[in-house]
């Protein structure tokens, strides 16, 4: 069983790497822009690939990013094939991962409330 796990991880990591790569370098949606592949998580099968990215474009970009990679998947699902020898290529599925979003928010939200001890302080 580990020696499955340990195998399925590092496929997933390979994709995660090609796929950043991919993205970077030769898409050429202008709606993409600059994203950030935080993960992929790989059905057992390596039928799906769930794809988590993030960007610091604003939420109104999110639809334009997400309807570019949605276009770009049979493409970058070709392009894995050549790079990456699997039995099974995974099937795509982009998702914004909001956990950046929400560390930066939430990171924001303790600089202010130490900011604001401060001025009651002094």
């Amino acid at each position: 069983m580990p020696k499955e796990f340990s195998r399925s991880s590092r496929v997933a990591e390979q994709v995660q790497r090609e796929l950043a790569e991919l993205i970077r370098l030769e898409l050429k949606d202008p709606r993409v822009g600059l994203i950030t592949v935080t993960g992929v998580d790989l059905t057992p099968d390596y039928a799906h690939a769930k794809v988590f990215y993030t960007t610091l474009a604003g939420p109104d970009a999110r639809k334009g990013i997400e309807a570019g990679l949605r276009a770009a998947s049979g493409y970058l699902r070709r392009e894995l094939g050549r790079r990456i020898r699997i039995h099974t290529l995974p099937e795509l599925h982009f998702v914004f991962d909001e956990s950046v979003e929400r560390g930066d928010r939430l990171s924001r939200l303790i600089d202010e409330a130490v900011a604001s001890d401060r001025k009651h302080e002094g």
